[in-house]
């Protein structure tokens, strides 16, 4: 079965810092673009960064900009994302995606003080 398993979610205080982890397997990572989106509750999904199957190009949603890093690492199959200058309004699950419909299973992420 192909899958993608996140990791590095947590409580953090405004201001703080997580790192995200996917884990990639039952296909060839480094022919895909990768994605991160995350949904707040009562909100929808929403995508937040991008990353092409190189790492060379990357987008990133305006409320993330300038705060927030998407990279990827094809010799371990993993993706990241950094996220610095955490806000209350960061607080949601987030999910790695790849593909035509590959998820990963989220891992959450609360902002409080």
């Amino acid at each position: 079965q192909v899958q993608l398993v996140e990791s590095g979610g947590g409580l953090v205080q405004p201001g703080g810092s997580l790192r995200l982890s996917c884990a990639a397997s039952g296909f060839i990572f480094s022919w895909n673009r990768m994605s991160w989106y995350r949904q707040a509750p009562g909100q929808e999904r929403e995508l937040v960064a991008s990353i092409t199957s190189g790492g060379v190009g990357t987008n990133y949603a305006d409320s993330v900009k300038g705060r927030f890093a998407i990279s990827r690492d094809n010799t371990k199959n993993t993706l990241y994302l950094q996220m610095n200058s955490l806000k209350p309004e960061d607080t949601a699950v987030y999910y790695c995606y790849t593909w035509p419909d590959l998820w990963g299973q989220g891992t959450q992420v609360t902002v409080s003080s």
